[in-house]
């Protein structure tokens, strides 16, 4: 039997087809984090635990920096004044495995967008599918710039501050391995989302929610809202934030610009139907 047409599909012959694009995508990202547990070692040892040593590339970058402005700098230290400790029995296992997963999300996260691509795609009209033919790469490379902008920039950052940070010598930092990973984790992958706005907003623009006009009037208030996340996201000092701020403020009025051409394009459309 011919498999149905989205125009011609129920309610729940959606949701059927839906199950099996999570199902396909969910098996993916199990595969790829199989291939990171085997690769285990490489990803603790040299990914997890490279901003946690000053040979890192971004301390030696800005280590460069402060010298030559002459200013003295955490960030030329010989070694963090921390370590990394685990106190639970299964707690170094629990981790392989959760980093695994978070890795195999990563590495498959072209293949998820494909899916999703696979459930949306019968519902456009021929034209808006050809003008998205570069969703996936577009909505991947994003993705990818956002994460290894969060391990590069936000990550050393965060582990530079927080781990120099001291309110008596009479206190040992020992951060818990969770602690750690959590910071990593959620520094990369929070800007790897960040990182998706203008895919986010030319659909938005797509359905009616948002228009370019919308977004010019409101910019002075996303300034706000980026500088709030900036604060969440980095150290509370004004360098930190305004490293982060700058590229989510470029992302912001790359947003606009497509969400202007998305309209152009909506109208254009309606004169040729007139």
């Amino acid at each position: 039997m011919a498999k149905k047409q989205k125009s011609e599909m129920s309610f729940l012959d959606h949701l059927e087809d839906l199950r099996w694009h999570l199902i396909r995508a969910t098996l993916a990202i199990l595969i790829a984090g199989t291939g990171a547990f085997i690769f285990s070692r490489f990803i603790f040892d040299t990914i997890i635990f490279g901003p946690k040593h000053m040979s890192f590339p971004t301390y030696k970058y800005l280590c460069k920096i402060s010298n030559y402005f002459n200013v003295d700098s955490t960030f030329c230290l010989d070694a963090f004044p921390f370590t990394i400790q685990n106190r639970t029995m299964g707690g170094q296992f629990s981790a392989d495995i959760w980093t695994a997963i978070y890795a195999g999300f990563v590495i498959a996260f072209p293949y998820v967008v494909y899916q999703f691509w696979k459930f949306i795609s019968p519902g456009l009209l021929p034209n808006e599918r050809k003008h998205s033919r570069g969703f996936i790469i577009v909505t991947t490379l994003l993705f990818f710039i956002g994460v290894l902008f969060g391990y590069y920039v936000i990550t050393p950052l965060s582990i530079n501050f927080l781990g120099t940070y001291s309110v008596s010598s009479e206190i040992t930092n020992e951060i818990d391995l969770g602690s750690y990973i959590s910071l990593v984790r959620s520094s990369s992958l929070a800007a790897g989302f960040v990182f998706e706005l203008p895919i986010i907003i030319y659909f938005l623009t797509k359905i009616g929610l948002v228009t370019p006009e919308y977004l010019r009037k409101y910019r002075k208030y996303a300034l706000v809202i980026v500088l709030i996340l900036s604060a969440i996201i980095t150290p509370p000092d004004v360098a930190s934030q305004v490293i982060v701020a700058i590229p989510i403020l470029i992302l912001y009025q790359l947003s606009i610009y497509i969400s202007a051409i998305v309209v152009r394009n909506q109208k254009r459309k309606e004169k040729k139907n007139v």
